[in-house]
């Protein structure tokens, strides 16, 4: 079971991104704006720290959100893509007129007990 996949379309981005820089990672803040948006960087060029939390691996890149973040996600299943148009982030695919954007759907009752088990 994934808590988070990617799209076809976002796959050949990644792939692209891979081929020039490298080791990447996907990183979702919680921010503002843009800022709550899932953005991907260099590996080496992302510091992350105990608040940020690790969902899964797509196209062979680490998927991290922050933790404040998380605790309004933690119930949906995440779908990267891509759409046209310029974020206002600094992610690697911006140059290419391109942005990363999040579809979601609530887990089913089979995957939030999965993902979230309850603590007795």
């Amino acid at each position: 079971m994934k808590r988070v996949e990617i799209t076809e379309k976002a796959k050949k981005v990644v792939r692209q991104l891979k081929e020039k820089h490298g080791d990447l990672i996907f990183h979702q803040s919680g921010g503002c704006c843009d800022g709550s948006a899932p953005m991907i960087f260099e590996k080496d060029d992302m510091y992350l720290d105990e608040s940020d939390i690790f969902l899964g691996e797509v196209e062979g890149v680490p998927f991290y959100m922050n933790q404040n973040q998380f605790e309004y996600w933690k119930h949906t299943h995440l779908t990267i893509d891509t759409t046209e148009g310029r974020g206002a982030s600094f992610s690697l695919e911006i140059p290419l007129g391109l942005r990363f954007i999040i579809h979601s759907r609530i887990l089913t009752e089979d995957e939030d007990a999965y993902f979230n088990p309850k603590m007795t």
